[in-house]
């Protein structure tokens, strides 16, 4: 990531505030009553049953691809905050804007690990058995989001934007959720759509 960084700025003027906002995170969700890792007793990179207990424990699951949208979504809106109002953002370089979409990820994290979401994610989702996030899966999502955001800052417009309908077609494919599902569902259940996701 050596080019989202000015060379005159040392590396912990962005880093610092990155790891003091994943660290603050895991630190609020673990003061929540979150678990560290799966109750399992295992740690696996991948866990791909959406239906399970296991699902969001391990350090990436299908739900992993939609924070890496997220990183696309977060580099789109802070380049044109910074492409639009230069005057006020003129400061608002790829690092800061790095920084700024882990603040927004890792408060995203946190609230998503409140009772109020998971309650909700359980009676209008196919999430039956949600429960939380686990800390190690939490963190892993901030990461991933990151690496989103990375291929954003390096890839032109219409890459960008193939890959985001590509994973969003790809996962809505294989367990009929996905970012987009997932919203609408949380905002609006839609009764046709919660039937086609239980396979109806």
């Amino acid at each position: 990531m050596k080019d989202f960084f000015q060379k005159k700025q040392p590396w912990w003027v962005y880093g610092l505030p990155i790891i003091i906002f994943i660290a603050t995170a895991a630190l609020l969700e673990l003061m929540m009553g979150r678990v560290l890792i799966c109750e399992c007793g295992d740690i696996k990179f991948w866990h791909g049953v959406v239906f399970s207990s296991e699902n969001s424990q391990h350090i990436s699951d299908w739900y992993s691809i939609s924070h890496v949208i997220h990183g696309f979504l977060f580099y789109l809106l802070l380049w044109l905050l910074a492409k639009k109002f230069p005057r006020y953002f003129s400061w608002l370089t790829p690092g800061w804007r790095l920084v700024i979409a882990v603040l927004i990820e890792a408060a995203w994290e946190v609230f998503e690990n409140s009772s109020i979401i998971i309650n909700r994610y359980r009676e209008v989702t196919i999430s039956l058995d949600y429960f939380g996030d686990s800390v190690l899966n939490s963190m892993s999502d901030i990461l991933y989001m990151m690496f989103g955001f990375y291929l954003a800052h390096r890839e032109q417009v219409w890459v960008s934007v193939a890959l985001v309908i590509a994973l969003e077609l790809f996962v809505g494919y294989w367990i009929r959720d996905n970012l987009t599902l997932n919203i609408i569902m949380l905002i609006h259940p839609v009764d046709f759509v919660l039937k086609w996701q239980n396979g109806g």
